[in-house]
């Protein structure tokens, strides 16, 4: 599960060395699209390169320019090595784009001594026309892909959405990555940022938000988001109290030859007992 995955400028290292030794976060993202300047995106491939090398304590994603752009294949040439785990793909507008960075990464993989399919791809949709494609994405069947993260922020401006405090105008976007990323048989998606450092009840809301639409974590763009986004998208002590009950019950009942029993006033069969269990999977506990 990446429930935080904490973004920080290519070319910035102080920030870059926080975000890879960062005690809580998930993963951090080196990034060298909108947070660098075009005239320092190619000097910054070997700061980025140099900075997974060393050993750090996150897992190490790189945010790289989009396919149709000038850098694209650059980016990807420059930075991959034995210190990447992911790469993060912006403005993913169709299937197509998955396949090409796919590929690429498996001559990269291929030509550089690593493990065929080891480095993780992350399609970040952010676009009208990423949204109408999703499902095509989502569907690709490409290994390395193994979930989706949105991006509101760029989707908003594409699209003309008015930011509301509820975020209203998410709610089809988020429940759209929702659904397709269980038809195409990934993880649960990762959210997007949130851009108001000083609203941290904001933030916290749009993560319980996200969550109860199925969301596994979100793209934190300041350190102090990550244990927000960490406590929210892991299960209660609650939750987990009520899911080791269910999990219980229902396996003495399956053992009596019942497939349905009441646990604290609720009916459970099936349905009720995976979602106890994804619970305790997630907190290492099944």
């Amino acid at each position: 599960m990446l429930r935080s995955m904490l973004f920080a400028p290519g070319n910035d290292a102080e920030a870059t060395t926080r975000a890879l030794h960062h005690a809580a976060a998930d993963a951090a993202i080196l990034d060298l699209e909108d947070t660098v300047p075009t005239a320092e995106k190619a000097r910054t491939r070997q700061f980025v390169r140099d900075a997974v090398d060393v050993p750090h304590t996150t897992k190490a994603y790189v945010r790289v320019n989009g396919v149709d752009t000038p850098w694209f294949f650059g980016d990807l040439e420059g930075i991959i090595g034995s210190g990447v785990d992911g790469v993060v793909l912006p403005k993913v507008g169709g299937a197509l784009e998955v396949y090409l960075a796919d590929r690429f990464l498996t001559h990269l993989e291929r030509e550089r001594g690593l493990t065929a399919g080891s480095i993780d791809l992350l399609p970040l949709i952010e676009t009208a026309r990423g949204m109408v494609h999703l499902p095509e994405i989502a569907a690709s069947r490409i290994s390395r892909m193994r979930r989706l993260t949105f991006g509101a922020v760029d989707l908003s401006l594409d699209v003309g959405f008015t930011a509301t405090a509820e975020e209203n105008e998410l709610l089809f976007a988020r429940t759209r990555m929702a659904i397709y990323s269980r038809s195409g048989e990934l993880d649960p998606p990762i959210d997007t940022v949130y851009l108001d450092l000083q609203n941290t009840a904001g933030f916290e809301d749009g993560c319980r938000r996200a969550r109860a639409l199925g969301f596994q974590g979100r793209l934190c763009v300041h350190p102090d988001q990550v244990r927000v986004a960490n406590r929210v998208f892991a299960p209660t002590p609650e939750e987990l109290a009520w899911a080791r009950d269910v999990v219980t019950a229902f396996r003495e009942a399956e053992a009596r030859g019942r497939a349905a029993v009441e646990v604290r006033g609720q009916f459970v069969d099936y349905p009720v007992v995976r979602r106890a269990e994804r619970f305790l999977r997630e907190a290492g506990q099944l």
